[in-house]
């Protein structure tokens, strides 16, 4: 028998070292060739480090949220035969780290044949929880459970930090009304624990770039309400003539298109600015990154060259990236290079909100809630479909005139959806 040592990787970009994240595996554990053993975590994106041999795995090199330098040594494991590690080799600490908190995001590595990960074992589908305590749960998972009739404080989250699930939603409706009285009597039993959550992985990231944008840029945020009767009708039209054939349109694809045609009029907030350099690079390609919310996280795909795509080719593009980011299979490169950003709540928008840039773009575009209200029509009082445009500017940059002119310019475009295609 020998010692098989897989090393951190070198994955590129001139990374010298990055963050352990999770650990799918355990001393002990018996692990085939291709299974994933680690993820880790770059400035850009979550990684799969896949396992070259069959063996025991002997050793742990490091503990999730630790920062390992590329080329250290990252887990030992007992092969048949010589294995490869030298005498000389650097010594091997035989640790087992502490439970994992934080979940896979980015596959960048993509084996031929991975031992599927285990799904997540809920202890119970129900839990007691105060009747103000707000579990961890995604918009999505928030929406489902809403539209189940379940309340979310009775699910056990089988997630990082107890994050529900919507396999915790499946498992939850699976066990019936057997039991359904049960969490009545314990849901006002007083509660007296605690739990200490690591910060690392993507969550630290989120969190590293949330503080430096909200550090580094001046933000000022602005608001305008939008008349969305019109838009909403034409895409209802198109949904109900085209949509078997081309599928159907969210208001996103709108979105992007009346961002296309304002920034030829506003070439400023499709911009970068390097701070540390002092420049700003204005882009003639407009890469409109779309906050997309997943289970472990808030991640910015990238729509490329917006400025060259369809209402079709946008709302596909959307929904593959989307589907990619919540599944964990977006690229670095999916995740990286936007100008401008489009933020949505969806179903969940609220009224108003004050989105924070996303460094080093210069301007975001936050989308609320579309609600029917009484409005003030050419005198007369109807009911027409109002939302609201929350959007924040990096002040350094943008003076706030040219702001609102832009935000303006986008509400004609939206209001008059004709002049979208008007060239």
């Amino acid at each position: 028998m020998g010692t098989h040592v897989i090393k951190m990787p070198d994955i590129g970009e001139g990374i010298a070292e990055v963050e352990l994240s999770q650990w799918h595996v355990k001393v002990g554990d018996l692990v085939v060739e291709d299974q994933v053993l680690a993820d880790v975590m770059t400035d850009k994106a979550m990684v799969d480090i896949p396992s070259p041999v069959h063996g025991k795995v002997i050793a742990l090199g490091g503990q999730p949220g630790e920062v390992m330098a590329v080329g250290s040594v990252l887990i030992s494991i007992e092969v048949e035969g010589a294995g490869n590690l030298k005498e000389s080799a650097a010594p091997v600490v035989d640790k087992e780290p502490v439970a994992p908190k934080v979940e896979a995001v980015v596959v960048e590595s993509k084996p031929a044949a991975a031992a599927p990960r285990p799904a997540p074992v809920c202890q119970g589908p129900m839990v007691a929880r105060e009747a103000d305590e707000r579990p961890l749960a995604s918009p999505a998972v928030r929406k489902h459970a809403l539209d189940l009739g379940i309340q979310l404080r009775l699910v056990r989250g089988s997630g990082p930090a107890g994050r529900v699930l919507h396999e915790d939603l499946e498992a939850y409706l699976a066990q019936g009304q057997s039991n359904a009285s049960a969490p009545v009597a314990a849901a006002y039993a007083q509660r007296n624990d605690e739990e200490q959550i690591q910060v690392i992985g993507m969550r630290r990231k989120i969190a590293q770039r949330m503080q430096d944008a909200t550090q580094r840029a001046a933000h000022f945020s602005y608001v305008e309400e939008i008349d969305v009767t019109a838009i909403e009708e034409l895409r209802a039209h198109l949904n109900e003539k085209h949509g078997t054939s081309r599928g159907k349109l969210t208001l996103l694809p709108f979105l992007v298109r009346a961002l296309v045609v304002a920034l030829r009029d506003f070439p400023q907030m499709n911009a970068r600015y390097d701070d540390d350099a002092q420049v700003i690079t204005r882009l003639g390609a407009v890469h409109v990154g779309v906050a997309t919310q997943s289970d472990v996280g808030l991640m910015v795909p990238v729509v490329r060259h917006a400025e060259a795509r369809s209402l079709w080719d946008s709302a596909a593009e959307i929904s593959r990236l989307a589907n990619a980011a919540r599944n964990g299979k977006a690229s670095r490169d999916e995740l990286s290079g936007s100008t401008i950003t489009l933020t949505s709540l969806g179903a969940l928008g609220g009224i108003v909100s004050t989105p924070v840039l996303n460094l080093p773009e210069v301007a975001i575009v936050g989308v609320n809630k579309i609600v029917e209200r009484p409005t003030v029509v050419k005198g007369q009082v109807v009911i027409r479909k109002m939302m609201n445009l929350s959007s924040s500017f990096d002040h350094r940059v943008v003076d706030g005139m040219d702001a609102a002119l832009f935000i303006q310019a986008i509400r004609g475009l939206l209001e008059q959806p004709a002049t979208l295609f008007v060239e």
